[in-house]
């Protein structure tokens, strides 16, 4: 394979293209500290901010800073519960492709394996859980169909149209490929689950993380409040208390869910911003 010339090694690596990770800032720990605080202060259990808090920081593609966040989530905790913490956050990384794209979830979820400590990463399942086969393929069609219409109802068919004006294999994909074989939990009994309301706070915090998909988020907030509507968060694997759950539907528990979100991108942007946000070049 022929060699790159160092002209363009230095153009893929240029500083103003941001190519590296983001690094942890100092006080980044203190913030994870004060969302746990402020979530057990409203009744919010752990697979909510910390499903937030994983999804703003995966998206603001921070590896060191996502360690810090496993650190205080399992602090204290047995070895079996460190464990479960890492393996949920994992999935919850692994649901972010569908919002991010796949290098950030690459990137970061290796990065996060390697700094697990090693009684952690021996404990780590390794079971695949999503691989499709013609038993199963109807039953990931059928899980994506039903979160799609969970969120979207009553427009979810005009807006199935709508995508397929701009490309017929576009809601295809979305429905089927993301809803139903990432966003939907596969039966199992190996990993974790993240379940209905989680990954809408997943989707909420990655958009909002990302920056200049407004109407995307409003759709998100909007599918958080249908789950309690519809009777869905009730699947909801370790759902924790009912108070907190409902309070993150109303006006204020979505005010405090986009603001947490907002904290974590200021701390990791160094008030710049999302990492998705254009870039000026030096000319």
């Amino acid at each position: 394979m022929p060699k790159l010339s160092p002209s363009l090694k230095a153009l893929i690596n240029a500083a103003h293209s941001r190519p590296g990770p983001v690094p942890a800032p100092r006080h980044i720990e203190s913030l994870f500290h004060k969302i746990e605080r402020e979530a057990i202060a409203r009744r919010v259990g752990r697979p909510s901010w910390l499903a937030l808090s994983t999804a703003a920081t995966m998206t603001m593609n921070s590896p060191d800073s996502m360690l810090v966040l496993y650190k205080v989530a399992s602090a204290s905790k047995p070895v079996e519960e460190g464990v479960a913490i890492a393996e949920f956050m994992r999935e919850v990384g692994l649901k972010c492709i569908g919002f991010n794209g796949v290098p950030r979830t690459i990137n970061m979820l290796n990065a996060f394996r390697g700094a697990l400590p090693s009684s952690v990463v021996s404990s780590l399942s390794t079971t695949p859980t999503r691989f499709p086969t013609p038993s199963n393929v109807d039953s990931i069609n059928n899980r994506g169909r039903r979160l799609w219409n969970s969120i979207y109802r009553p427009l979810e068919n005009k807006l199935e149209a709508k995508l397929a004006d701009a490309h017929p294999d576009l809601p295809v994909f979305i429905i089927s490929g993301e809803y139903g074989a990432l966003f939907t939990d596969p039966p199992r009994k190996t990993g974790a689950n993240v379940g209905r309301i989680t990954t809408s706070l997943v989707a909420i915090a990655c958009l909002r993380a990302q920056q200049g998909v407004g109407p995307q988020v409003l759709s998100h907030v909007f599918g958080l409040r249908k789950a309690f509507e519809d009777g869905t968060w009730k699947d909801e694997p370790n759902v924790g208390e009912e108070e907190g759950l409902l309070w993150l539907a109303t006006d204020e528990g979505c005010t405090w869910a986009l603001e947490k979100v907002d904290e974590v991108v200021d701390a990791l942007g160094g008030g710049q911003g999302s990492t998705f946000a254009p870039f000026k070049a030096k000319l």
